[in-house]
């Protein structure tokens, strides 16, 4: 659920579910134990910049939840993530139209297509 779904929300869904009910977290003054109270089961964390760091608090007080989170636009920011300690990371991949246009101007000065 989005980050401004109330508590009890989170917990009437837990009620309803048969699957985990995962919440996402985008800053630090975000009610982490109120989360954790309605029943929250993952966490994902969406912090731009920040979501290293964010991942990083959230993984020393609670070190058993399971958090995805966003792995921002670098190789560089995406290992951030991991090494902050998210079990799974979220990325969006280039658009059809961009992977296509970056094998166009490749085919056009001769060179290989990249690879995605």
């Amino acid at each position: 659920v989005n980050a401004p779904t109330p508590n009890s929300t989170v917990k009437e869904l837990k009620e309803a579910l048969d699957i985990p009910v995962i919440v996402t977290v985008v800053s630090e003054e975000d009610d982490i134990a109120g989360r954790l109270e309605a029943s929250a089961e993952i966490f994902n964390v969406s912090a731009a910049s920040k979501t290293p760091e964010l991942i990083e608090k959230i993984r020393k007080k609670y070190p058993d939840i399971p958090i995805m989170a966003t792995g921002g636009p670098t190789d560089e920011t995406i290992k951030a993530t991991i090494a902050a300690g998210a079990n799974a990371v979220t990325w969006t991949p280039p658009t059809n139209g961009e992977v296509f246009k970056d094998i166009m101007d490749a085919y056009r000065k001769h060179q290989e297509h990249p690879t995605y």
